[in-house]
């Protein structure tokens, strides 16, 4: 059994944190993308590419070209964080009684790291590809052409996104997206003519309730309203309001039902107009996509569990063209996109050998 150095691993988690790489900060994305290459090239040889985009840059490694389609893995990821410039400023990374704290170490850089670090122990790894995006936090609008490409090309996807609860791996995912709702009144003077106003905070309400009925609790839908801004000052009947409201959903039809119910959303207040923009952008991951997948990390790591859970990932795009699927294969720990993000030190060599593992199972015979 190959031994991890942890020290290093730790290192190489460190160097990544440091460098900040929030979505839409193209400058620390460049930079982040030149180190974490340089990062993969020491551990892997070969060479990495950058693909540019209006995105920032996706990295990309490929172990040899000799091997024909279908029969490859990619290993799937991004290098953008949720968290804006200066975070680290005040919450700098640390290691603290065994927990790794610090922006962006538990979605997803350690994840990242943990794979190198397996990937060097191996032997052979010319099936393997790599593709970590510039765009994931914020919808991969600009990668998800290149990741489906890439995942038809190889045939099985791992992602390393963060584990599930206590470790487990993710064999499903609800398909998620977000709608904004925007209603549009008209102003007046709240108490010389209300009446010559239409207000759009009223029709707001009577939008929060229906968008709040269309969800299916026994189909696993939920359609959430989660952020309100409606008015400007507290004598003026509100000329505009918009509506944020988060999508989640298990099924193909359900996806194709909320956005249709969504779509058909009409004013109650007369006077008043309603225009709903978005729908749900990451189709549903369903637990068949990881069918093939999961048994191979079982029997790399006997006992390890998987479940289907309700956020989103690139693997949700990869699972719905039809190529399998398995994710949660990165760190274990907690508080993803939370000051509280944390990942458990000790796990990190053991997610390294299972991320090996499959990737060794799924190699040239």
């Amino acid at each position: 059994m190959a031994e991890y150095d942890l020290d290093a691993m730790i290192a190489d988690v460190k160097t990544l944190i440091e460098i900040e790489s929030p979505s839409y900060d193209l400058p620390q994305l460049q930079k982040s993308a030149e180190i974490l290459a340089a990062m993969i090239e020491r551990h892997l040889g070969g060479r990495c590419d950058l693909v540019e985009s209006s995105a920032g840059p996706h990295v990309h490694w490929k172990g040899s070209e000799a091997v024909p389609d279908g029969k490859r893995v990619l290993l799937l990821g991004h290098h953008d964080t949720v968290f804006p410039m200066g975070t680290l400023d005040r919450l700098p990374f640390a290691v603290t009684d065994g927990v790794m704290t610090g922006p962006g170490c538990f979605d997803m850089l350690a994840g990242i790291v943990q794979a190198l670090h397996g990937l060097a122990t191996l032997n052979d790894i010319s099936h393997v590809e790599l593709l970590f995006s510039a765009d994931e936090e914020v919808g991969s609008h600009q990668s998800r052409a290149l990741i489906e490409e890439r995942a038809q090309a190889c045939g099985n996807v791992l992602v390393l996104e963060p584990s599930a609860a206590e470790g487990a791996l993710k064999t499903g995912r609800k398909g998620c997206g977000t709608f904004e709702v925007v209603i549009t009144g008209r102003a007046s003077h709240a108490g010389l003519e209300p009446e010559a106003g239409i207000n759009a905070l009223v029709e707001a309400s009577h939008q929060v309730l229906a968008i709040d009925q269309i969800g299916d609790a026994a189909l696993g839908t939920t359609v959430t309203p989660t952020v309100a801004n409606v008015g400007t000052t507290d004598n003026v009947v509100p000329a505009e309001g918009r509506i944020k409201v988060d999508a989640r959903v298990e099924s193909a039809d359900e996806k194709a039902r909320v956005e249709a119910a969504m779509a058909a959303l009409t004013a109650h207040v007369d006077g008043a107009a309603v225009d709903v923009n978005g729908q749900i952008g990451r189709p549903p991951m369903p637990e068949s996509a990881s069918a093939t997948l999961f048994p191979i990390a079982q029997q790399v790591s006997p006992g390890i569990e998987g479940y289907s859970v309700g956020g989103g990932s690139d693997g949700n795009f990869t699972a719905a063209i039809g190529v399998p699927t398995l994710d949660g294969l990165g760190a274990v720990g907690g508080g993803a996109h939370a000051d509280t993000e944390h990942v458990i030190v000790a796990t990190m060599p053991e997610r390294a050998r299972l991320v090996a593992g499959i990737v060794a199972a799924l190699g040239p015979n």
